[in-house]
């Protein structure tokens, strides 16, 4: 009888102790500002308020859209800020931790681009790195070279005069390198985006981040409603998810 009521004051001591503690704080500085690039704990994604507040697809702020100007955003009389959205998600990588992303897309596509990356979050699926490309001044060659997934910048397709979707938010490529643009001209040269991604031109062998039909980035945008450059035939861009426009 002692000893259980020597147990019951220990433990009421204890809990006495315990809640008279004051409970650690979780610096989420990382998500409420949105640090694209950045890596983040479970502990901090809990305290922001869970995976469900970390995926959404709001109008641009205005640290963000500042950022923009010049870059991948420039006047015209086509697209406006109130066209777009700003996507925000978490991404893995083969590192095993969870990373911080960012995409602007057109309002028509931002809420499907959302959910494809929770989905492609829930099971894990390598995304190297998503940053705005204004993070390289727009400079497409360059945040390819470096297997930046992004999608709006306001921009001509490579080597013409015409608008890329990309111009209008309408258009997600995903882990560049690995999965390249690249033309065969008249004169048997192969023009090939990024220049550096030559070896990732050949989809018979096997290689990180690669894309295709049996690839789950594949199936969720192509069931979502988007066209996959690398089933072109005048061209192949394994990169490119472009939206199906309702004619």
């Amino acid at each position: 009888m002692k000893s259980i009521k020597f147990r019951m004051i220990a433990i009421a001591a204890c809990c006495a102790v315990m809640s008279g503690c004051k409970q650690e704080t979780v610096d989420t500085t990382v998500l409420d500002e949105w640090q694209a690039g950045q890596t983040v704990s479970e502990a901090v994604v809990t305290a922001f308020g869970g995976l469900d507040a970390c995926f959404a697809a709001d109008p641009i702020p205005d640290r963000v859209w500042q950022r923009m100007q010049g870059k991948t955003y420039k006047e015209n009389p086509y697209i406006g800020r109130d066209d777009l959205r700003h996507v925000r998600v978490l991404h893995w990588d083969y590192d095993n931790q969870m990373h911080v992303g960012e995409m602007i897309c057109n309002a028509e596509i931002a809420g499907s681009v959302a959910t494809i990356m929770r989905k492609l979050f829930d099971a894990k699926y390598p995304i190297q790195r998503m940053l705005l490309p204004d993070v390289y001044d727009a400079d497409d060659e360059l945040q390819m070279r470096d297997n930046n997934s992004s999608c709006f910048c306001y921009r001509a397709i490579a080597g013409t005069t015409k608008l890329s979707k990309h111009a209008r938010g309408l258009a997600v490529d995903i882990n560049t390198l690995y999965n390249p643009y690249y033309k065969d001209r008249d004169d048997g040269t192969r023009f090939i985006q990024p220049a550096t991604a030559a070896d990732y031109c050949d989809r018979t062998q096997d290689f990180p981040y690669k894309i295709d039909h049996d690839d789950l980035c594949f199936k969720l945008f192509t069931e979502a409603g988007f066209e996959w450059g690398g089933d072109w035939t005048s061209c192949k861009d394994f990169q490119h998810f472009e939206w199906i426009e309702n004619e």
